[in-house]
């Protein structure tokens, strides 16, 4: 497996199937990783077609494995990422890390995608979000 992130929040590594595979760590590891699984779910019911799809979890080792989405966007324009998180919006989900860091590029879809959603806020379900990072 690829290494794509490893930090003191998570481990992602990408499988040679594609999948990725995330490892939650760290202060609140279980709310992160509990958040991320249920927004992606919501998402998934919603048929929000840019986000990964959950494949797999592991409650006990707090793991996920996902879709793929394609790579980091390594060039987004300010305006193109607001407007990528403003529709994620629509599917009334607030991302609360709107960053570049977390938007990659899907060849196979042609579109950006959104990943990481460890402190997403469910907007009809605002109390079950983790408290969002310091940085």
């Amino acid at each position: 497996m690829k290494e794509e992130k490893n930090t003191q929040r998570s481990s992602v590594h990408i499988g040679f199937d594609g999948r990725v595979h995330k490892r939650f760590r760290g202060p609140m590891a279980r709310e992160r990783y509990e958040n991320e699984v249920r927004v992606l779910k919501y998402l998934e019911e919603k048929q929000c077609p840019f986000v990964p799809r959950v494949l797999d979890t592991n409650d006990e080792e707090l793991y996920l494995v996902t879709s793929n989405c394609g790579q980091r966007a390594e060039h987004i324009s300010d305006e193109k990422c607001a407007a990528l998180f403003g529709e994620l919006e629509q599917y009334r989900v607030r991302h609360d890390d709107p960053l570049p860091r977390n938007i990659t590029y899907d060849p196979r879809a042609g579109r950006f995608c959104v990943i990481d959603f460890e402190f997403a806020t469910l907007l009809d379900a605002p109390h079950l979000a983790p408290p969002p990072p310091e940085l």
